[in-house]
Protein backbone atom coordinates (compact mmCIF):
# COMPACT_ATOMS: atom_id res chain seq x y z
CA UNK A 1 0.00 0.00 0.00
CA UNK A 2 1.23 3.79 -0.79
CA UNK A 3 2.04 5.57 1.98
CA UNK A 4 -0.47 8.86 2.31
CA UNK A 5 0.25 12.15 0.87
CA UNK A 6 1.59 13.99 3.62
CA UNK A 7 -0.11 17.80 4.32
CA UNK A 8 1.98 19.96 6.39
CA UNK A 9 -0.48 23.34 6.60
CA UNK A 10 1.79 25.69 8.07
CA UNK A 11 -0.62 28.61 10.48
CA UNK A 12 0.94 31.47 13.17
CA UNK A 13 -1.60 33.75 15.66
CA UNK A 14 -4.42 35.39 14.17
CA UNK A 15 -4.28 32.98 11.20
CA UNK A 16 -7.98 32.92 9.59
CA UNK A 17 -9.55 29.65 10.26
CA UNK A 18 -11.11 28.77 7.52
CA UNK A 19 -7.76 28.93 5.60
CA UNK A 20 -6.69 26.20 7.76
CA UNK A 21 -10.53 24.39 7.73
CA UNK A 22 -11.48 24.32 4.02
CA UNK A 23 -8.04 22.75 2.70
CA UNK A 24 -8.19 20.00 5.74
CA UNK A 25 -11.77 19.74 5.64
CA UNK A 26 -12.02 18.87 1.85
CA UNK A 27 -9.09 16.71 1.82
CA UNK A 28 -10.94 14.86 5.12
CA UNK A 29 -13.32 14.05 2.87
CA UNK A 30 -11.21 12.85 -0.56
CA UNK A 31 -9.64 10.20 2.08
CA UNK A 32 -12.94 8.62 2.83
CA UNK A 33 -14.26 9.08 -0.34
CA UNK A 34 -11.36 6.69 -1.63
CA UNK A 35 -8.49 8.73 -2.32
CA UNK A 36 -5.74 6.33 -3.11
CA UNK A 37 -3.40 7.05 -1.49
CA UNK A 38 -5.30 8.97 1.28
CA UNK A 39 -4.34 12.13 2.57
CA UNK A 40 -2.80 12.61 5.91
CA UNK A 41 -2.99 16.74 7.57
CA UNK A 42 -0.39 17.78 10.07
CA UNK A 43 -1.25 21.48 11.71
CA UNK A 44 2.53 23.21 12.17
CA UNK A 45 3.47 26.23 13.83
CA UNK A 46 7.01 27.75 15.13
CA UNK A 47 6.31 26.78 18.42
CA UNK A 48 4.25 23.97 18.42
CA UNK A 49 1.79 25.50 20.69
CA UNK A 50 -2.04 26.36 20.88
CA UNK A 51 -2.58 28.87 18.17
CA UNK A 52 -5.24 31.47 17.90
CA UNK A 53 -7.38 32.19 15.11
CA UNK A 54 -8.30 35.54 14.30
CA UNK A 55 -12.04 34.84 15.51
CA UNK A 56 -10.00 33.48 18.99
CA UNK A 57 -11.31 30.16 18.51
CA UNK A 58 -7.94 28.23 19.23
CA UNK A 59 -5.96 25.81 16.95
CA UNK A 60 -4.87 22.71 19.03
CA UNK A 61 -2.54 19.78 18.19
CA UNK A 62 -0.07 22.09 15.97
CA UNK A 63 3.33 20.37 16.05
CA UNK A 64 6.61 21.88 15.92
CA UNK A 65 7.88 23.51 12.87
CA UNK A 66 11.63 22.05 13.22
CA UNK A 67 10.19 18.77 14.48
CA UNK A 68 8.37 18.41 10.67
CA UNK A 69 11.14 16.25 8.95
CA UNK A 70 11.41 13.56 5.85
CA UNK A 71 9.04 13.61 2.54
CA UNK A 72 6.52 16.16 1.85
CA UNK A 73 3.54 15.61 -0.46
CA UNK A 74 2.25 19.52 0.05
CA UNK A 75 3.08 22.52 2.54
CA UNK A 76 0.42 24.97 2.16
CA UNK A 77 0.90 28.30 4.19
CA UNK A 78 -2.10 30.25 5.48
CA UNK A 79 -3.02 33.52 5.66
CA UNK A 80 -5.80 36.03 7.73
CA UNK A 81 -4.98 39.21 10.02
CA UNK A 82 -1.62 37.54 11.28
CA UNK A 83 0.14 37.34 8.11
CA UNK A 84 2.31 40.59 8.06
CA UNK A 85 3.99 40.01 11.60
CA UNK A 86 4.41 35.99 10.31
CA UNK A 87 6.19 37.41 7.31
CA UNK A 88 8.18 38.92 9.88
CA UNK A 89 8.76 36.06 11.08
CA UNK A 90 12.33 34.42 10.52
CA UNK A 91 12.17 31.62 12.64
CA UNK A 92 8.75 30.84 10.44
CA UNK A 93 10.54 31.73 7.31
CA UNK A 94 13.47 29.63 8.23
CA UNK A 95 10.88 26.11 8.31
CA UNK A 96 8.95 27.27 5.61
CA UNK A 97 12.47 27.59 2.84
CA UNK A 98 13.80 23.91 4.53
CA UNK A 99 10.56 22.36 4.48
CA UNK A 100 9.83 23.59 0.68
CA UNK A 101 12.68 21.92 -0.31
CA UNK A 102 11.62 18.97 1.30
CA UNK A 103 7.94 19.08 -0.46
CA UNK A 104 6.63 17.77 -3.86
CA UNK A 105 4.48 21.24 -3.76
CA UNK A 106 4.16 24.22 -2.37
CA UNK A 107 0.82 26.23 -1.79
CA UNK A 108 -0.51 29.33 0.10
CA UNK A 109 -4.20 30.48 0.77
CA UNK A 110 -5.02 34.50 0.51
CA UNK A 111 -2.39 36.29 2.09
CA UNK A 112 -0.12 33.40 3.37
CA UNK A 113 1.29 34.37 -0.55
CA UNK A 114 3.18 37.05 1.28
CA UNK A 115 4.79 34.34 4.09
CA UNK A 116 6.06 32.36 0.85
CA UNK A 117 7.30 35.48 -0.96
CA UNK A 118 9.10 36.77 2.25
CA UNK A 119 10.80 33.66 2.11
CA UNK A 120 12.18 33.92 -1.26
CA UNK A 121 10.33 31.30 -2.74
CA UNK A 122 7.95 33.58 -5.23
CA UNK A 123 10.28 35.52 -6.95
CA UNK A 124 10.31 35.78 -10.38
CA UNK A 125 7.02 33.78 -10.23
CA UNK A 126 3.42 34.38 -11.07
CA UNK A 127 1.28 34.25 -8.44
CA UNK A 128 -2.23 35.48 -7.13
CA UNK A 129 -3.70 36.36 -3.77
CA UNK A 130 -6.82 38.20 -2.34
CA UNK A 131 -7.79 40.79 -4.76
CA UNK A 132 -7.52 43.57 -1.84
CA UNK A 133 -3.74 43.00 -1.30
CA UNK A 134 -2.45 42.26 -5.05
CA UNK A 135 -1.17 45.98 -5.27
CA UNK A 136 0.84 45.39 -1.62
CA UNK A 137 1.84 42.45 -2.56
CA UNK A 138 3.25 43.95 -5.87
CA UNK A 139 5.24 46.55 -4.40
CA UNK A 140 6.23 44.69 -1.71
CA UNK A 141 8.01 42.27 -3.21
CA UNK A 142 9.33 43.52 -6.96
CA UNK A 143 10.48 40.14 -7.91
CA UNK A 144 6.99 38.51 -7.93
CA UNK A 145 4.73 39.07 -10.69
CA UNK A 146 1.34 38.98 -8.95
CA UNK A 147 -2.15 39.01 -11.02
CA UNK A 148 -4.78 39.54 -8.45
CA UNK A 149 -7.87 38.20 -10.68
CA UNK A 150 -7.52 34.39 -11.06
CA UNK A 151 -8.91 32.01 -8.88
CA UNK A 152 -5.56 30.53 -7.70
CA UNK A 153 -2.48 29.87 -10.01
CA UNK A 154 0.00 27.12 -11.08
CA UNK A 155 3.61 28.22 -11.32
CA UNK A 156 6.02 24.86 -11.53
CA UNK A 157 5.40 23.11 -8.26
CA UNK A 158 4.01 26.04 -6.54
CA UNK A 159 0.21 27.43 -6.09
CA UNK A 160 -0.88 30.53 -4.68
CA UNK A 161 -4.74 31.23 -4.52
CA UNK A 162 -7.45 34.10 -4.01
CA UNK A 163 -8.86 34.83 -0.49
CA UNK A 164 -10.37 32.74 2.09
CA UNK A 165 -13.16 30.28 0.13
CA UNK A 166 -11.14 30.19 -3.07
CA UNK A 167 -9.05 27.85 -0.56
CA UNK A 168 -11.37 25.31 -1.20
CA UNK A 169 -11.35 25.97 -5.02
CA UNK A 170 -7.21 25.33 -4.42
CA UNK A 171 -7.74 22.02 -2.68
CA UNK A 172 -10.54 21.03 -4.96
CA UNK A 173 -7.93 21.25 -8.11
CA UNK A 174 -5.12 19.67 -5.64
CA UNK A 175 -7.54 16.66 -5.23
CA UNK A 176 -8.19 16.87 -9.10
CA UNK A 177 -4.62 16.79 -9.81
CA UNK A 178 -4.01 13.75 -7.78
CA UNK A 179 -6.66 11.83 -8.27
CA UNK A 180 -8.95 13.36 -11.54
CA UNK A 181 -11.91 15.40 -11.99
CA UNK A 182 -14.24 12.51 -10.44
CA UNK A 183 -13.41 12.36 -7.06
CA UNK A 184 -12.66 15.92 -7.01
CA UNK A 185 -16.63 16.48 -7.94
CA UNK A 186 -17.49 13.97 -5.49
CA UNK A 187 -15.61 16.03 -2.58
CA UNK A 188 -17.83 19.47 -3.64
CA UNK A 189 -21.14 17.87 -3.78
CA UNK A 190 -20.40 16.45 -0.72
CA UNK A 191 -19.43 19.85 0.78
CA UNK A 192 -23.15 21.05 -0.43
CA UNK A 193 -20.42 24.21 -2.19
CA UNK A 194 -19.53 25.55 -5.57
CA UNK A 195 -18.56 23.48 -8.88
CA UNK A 196 -14.72 23.28 -8.43
CA UNK A 197 -14.03 26.93 -10.49
CA UNK A 198 -10.99 26.98 -12.91
CA UNK A 199 -8.28 28.44 -12.20
CA UNK A 200 -8.33 30.90 -14.57
CA UNK A 201 -11.48 32.23 -13.73
CA UNK A 202 -11.57 35.41 -12.55
CA UNK A 203 -12.93 35.58 -8.13
CA UNK A 204 -16.35 34.85 -9.08
CA UNK A 205 -18.51 31.88 -8.33
CA UNK A 206 -20.57 30.03 -10.03
CA UNK A 207 -23.43 27.71 -7.62
CA UNK A 208 -22.40 24.08 -8.30
CA UNK A 209 -24.29 22.27 -11.00
CA UNK A 210 -25.04 18.54 -11.18
CA UNK A 211 -25.55 16.76 -14.07
CA UNK A 212 -24.98 13.12 -14.07
CA UNK A 213 -21.02 12.45 -14.01
CA UNK A 214 -21.04 10.18 -17.58
CA UNK A 215 -22.69 13.39 -19.46
CA UNK A 216 -19.44 14.86 -20.94
CA UNK A 217 -20.73 17.17 -23.23
CA UNK A 218 -22.87 19.17 -20.35
CA UNK A 219 -20.19 18.94 -17.63
CA UNK A 220 -17.44 20.14 -20.31
CA UNK A 221 -19.87 22.66 -21.10
CA UNK A 222 -20.77 23.92 -17.97
CA UNK A 223 -17.28 24.38 -17.08
CA UNK A 224 -16.36 26.42 -20.01
CA UNK A 225 -19.54 28.79 -19.58
CA UNK A 226 -17.98 29.24 -15.82
CA UNK A 227 -14.68 30.16 -17.27
CA UNK A 228 -15.51 32.49 -20.38
CA UNK A 229 -19.02 34.71 -19.33
CA UNK A 230 -17.40 37.70 -21.48
CA UNK A 231 -17.66 34.92 -24.71
CA UNK A 232 -19.66 34.07 -27.24
CA UNK A 233 -22.20 31.36 -25.64
CA UNK A 234 -24.94 32.14 -27.57
CA UNK A 235 -26.20 28.24 -28.32
CA UNK A 236 -24.80 27.71 -31.91
CA UNK A 237 -21.32 29.05 -30.16
CA UNK A 238 -21.85 26.14 -27.51
CA UNK A 239 -22.90 23.69 -30.09
CA UNK A 240 -20.43 24.16 -32.28
CA UNK A 241 -17.80 23.75 -29.71
CA UNK A 242 -19.49 20.66 -28.15
CA UNK A 243 -19.38 19.21 -31.78
CA UNK A 244 -23.26 19.10 -32.03
CA UNK A 245 -26.55 20.09 -33.42
CA UNK A 246 -28.23 23.44 -31.72
CA UNK A 247 -31.29 20.61 -31.37
CA UNK A 248 -29.47 18.28 -29.69
CA UNK A 249 -27.63 20.68 -27.30
CA UNK A 250 -31.35 21.41 -26.32
CA UNK A 251 -32.56 18.39 -25.85
CA UNK A 252 -29.13 17.56 -23.47
CA UNK A 253 -29.58 20.90 -21.49
CA UNK A 254 -33.34 20.12 -20.91
CA UNK A 255 -32.58 16.65 -20.01
CA UNK A 256 -29.70 17.19 -17.58
CA UNK A 257 -30.35 20.77 -16.30
CA UNK A 258 -33.93 21.48 -16.64
CA UNK A 259 -32.93 24.37 -18.35
CA UNK A 260 -32.06 25.34 -21.97
CA UNK A 261 -28.11 26.42 -22.93
CA UNK A 262 -29.49 29.98 -22.77
CA UNK A 263 -31.38 30.44 -19.56
CA UNK A 264 -28.00 28.31 -18.57
CA UNK A 265 -25.94 30.81 -19.55
CA UNK A 266 -27.66 33.36 -17.88
CA UNK A 267 -27.61 32.42 -14.65
CA UNK A 268 -24.11 31.63 -14.58
CA UNK A 269 -23.32 35.52 -15.85
CA UNK A 270 -26.08 36.74 -13.58
CA UNK A 271 -24.41 34.79 -10.34
CA UNK A 272 -21.32 35.86 -11.33
CA UNK A 273 -22.14 39.47 -11.74
CA UNK A 274 -23.78 39.08 -8.20
CA UNK A 275 -20.47 38.04 -6.55
CA UNK A 276 -18.31 40.68 -8.41
CA UNK A 277 -20.97 43.88 -7.27
CA UNK A 278 -20.78 42.33 -3.49
CA UNK A 279 -16.80 41.84 -3.35
CA UNK A 280 -15.21 44.46 -5.49
CA UNK A 281 -15.51 48.37 -6.04
CA UNK A 282 -15.86 48.03 -9.67
CA UNK A 283 -18.14 50.03 -11.56
CA UNK A 284 -21.38 48.26 -12.87
CA UNK A 285 -20.11 48.87 -16.16
CA UNK A 286 -17.27 46.59 -15.98
CA UNK A 287 -18.80 44.08 -14.17
CA UNK A 288 -21.32 44.01 -16.79
CA UNK A 289 -18.45 43.47 -19.66
CA UNK A 290 -17.01 41.35 -17.22
CA UNK A 291 -19.13 39.04 -16.85
CA UNK A 292 -20.67 39.25 -20.38
CA UNK A 293 -24.23 41.38 -20.56
CA UNK A 294 -23.86 43.54 -23.60
CA UNK A 295 -24.70 46.40 -21.60
CA UNK A 296 -25.85 47.84 -17.68
CA UNK A 297 -29.01 48.01 -18.26
CA UNK A 298 -29.08 44.53 -19.52
CA UNK A 299 -27.13 43.57 -16.50
CA UNK A 300 -30.01 45.21 -14.10
CA UNK A 301 -33.00 43.72 -15.42
CA UNK A 302 -31.01 40.08 -14.62
CA UNK A 303 -30.62 41.25 -11.45
CA UNK A 304 -34.16 41.89 -11.00
CA UNK A 305 -35.37 38.87 -13.08
CA UNK A 306 -33.15 36.51 -10.69
CA UNK A 307 -33.23 38.53 -7.26
CA UNK A 308 -35.57 41.14 -7.38
CA UNK A 309 -32.63 43.41 -6.54
CA UNK A 310 -30.71 45.88 -8.35
CA UNK A 311 -26.96 46.36 -8.25
CA UNK A 312 -27.36 49.02 -5.92
CA UNK A 313 -28.86 47.03 -3.19
CA UNK A 314 -27.17 44.21 -3.13
CA UNK A 315 -23.54 46.31 -3.33
CA UNK A 316 -25.06 47.60 -0.05
CA UNK A 317 -25.41 44.32 1.61
CA UNK A 318 -21.82 43.49 1.65
CA UNK A 319 -19.23 45.69 3.66
CA UNK A 320 -16.08 46.03 2.05
CA UNK A 321 -12.44 44.06 3.59
CA UNK A 322 -10.24 46.48 4.32
CA UNK A 323 -6.91 45.76 2.92
CA UNK A 324 -3.94 44.52 5.45
CA UNK A 325 -1.82 46.68 7.44
CA UNK A 326 -4.47 49.79 7.41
Amino acid sequence: MKPARRVVIVAFDDAQILDVACPSGALEIASSHGATPPYAVELATVDGRITRSSSGIMLAGARRLAEVSGRIDTMLVVGGAGTKTAAADERLLTQVRRLAEGSRRVASVCTGTFVLAAAGLLDDRRVTTHWGYGELLAATFPAVTVDPAPLYLRDGNVFTSAGVISALDLTLALIEDDHGPTLAREVARELVTYLHRPADQAQISTFLAAPPPGNRVVRDLLAYIAAHLAEDLSPSALAARAGVTTRHLNRLFGTHLGRTPARAVRAARTEAAVHLVRSTALPMSAVARRCGFASVETLRTAFRHHYGLTGDTLRRMTDMPRPIGT
